[in-house]
């Protein structure tokens, strides 16, 4: 079931994002996501559009943000639920309520690159990070172009 992030998901959503950050983004830095940890849990959780996937017992499988801007700033399925949908669940749930969507995702994570374009995403530019050194794609998505 798909709903709407709760104060009280803090802590589940926050060890989703560390360990999810962990594991896609091995090729950084773990203080590098340690330092936005804070930032990340006090404001832009409660600032972003956040949707849960979780079971019927509540357990959380997933979660996705999107931003003022349209842009996704996370989407993360626990370790052992990847490949299940779930992704593509919480994709769709979004699309459905945007008719544009962006966001940014490591070179170097190729199966989150698939997956995106598999969603139906087009890299639109290839830029260097500075603080990490590593080329990010900017990819959009525009409901026409799904129907196509």
């Amino acid at each position: 079931m798909i709903r709407k992030f709760k104060k009280e998901d803090t802590t589940k959503v926050m060890t989703l994002w560390t360990k999810g950050n962990f594991d896609a983004h091995y090729f950084i830095e773990k203080d590098h996501w340690l330092e936005n940890f804070n930032r990340v849990k006090n404001e832009y959780l409660f600032e972003a559009e956040t949707y849960i996937y979780c079971t019927s017992t509540n357990e959380i499988k997933a979660f996705i943000s999107i931003d003022k801007n349209q842009e996704i700033t996370s989407i993360f399925v626990r370790k052992d639920s990847i490949r299940q949908g779930i992704g593509s669940k919480l994709m769709h749930y979004c699309q459905n309520k945007n008719n544009y969507l962006k966001l940014k995702v490591y070179e170097k994570n190729i199966n989150a690159i698939l997956f995106f374009v598999a969603m139906g995403f087009k890299n639109k530019a290839i830029n260097l990070q500075e603080k990490t050194g590593e080329k990010i794609y900017t990819m959009e998505w525009k409901n026409n172009e799904r129907k196509k």
